[in-house]
């Protein structure tokens, strides 16, 4: 198996369990803590701003490649399984559907990066312009 083949397959994979991880959050016998930490990492995931910003070479993407992967696996070990189990099928036939893009979740998503951005700049201003 080549290269480029390896890499689409683990991407496929990674979007299935950040869906399914999507999933067991809205689930009423996820316990809160797992519903918490899931919605953090899904969040994450499908937020156009990370951590550290792609641009930067090389660390730009492990950020992806190292955090996403290990969020998700924490997440997994504290999810029951049956419950993994249906949200994984939940998962699969969502991505199977082809369903439109979400606009409004995402454009929540920039704004909460947008004003933690803002919060972040403003205390930092203040502070230095003490």
């Amino acid at each position: 198996m080549n290269i480029p083949e390896t890499w689409k397959n683990w991407s496929k994979k990674l979007k299935l369990q950040t869906y399914t991880l999507y999933y067991a959050y809205k689930d009423p016998m996820t316990p809160w803590y797992a519903k918490v930490w899931g919605a953090v990492v899904v969040s994450y995931a499908f937020s156009p701003i990370d951590l550290i910003p792609d641009f930067v070479p090389i660390v730009g993407y492990l950020d992806d490649l190292i955090l996403i992967p290990l969020g998700i696996a924490l997440a997994v070990k504290l999810i029951p399984r049956e419950i993994m189990i249906k949200c994984r099928q939940q998962a699969q036939e969502r991505i199977d559907s082809k369903r439109p893009v979400n606009w409004i979740a995402g454009g929540i998503i920039i704004a909460i990066w947008i004003m933690m951005f803002y919060a972040v700049v403003y205390i930092i201003l203040k502070r230095i312009l003490k």
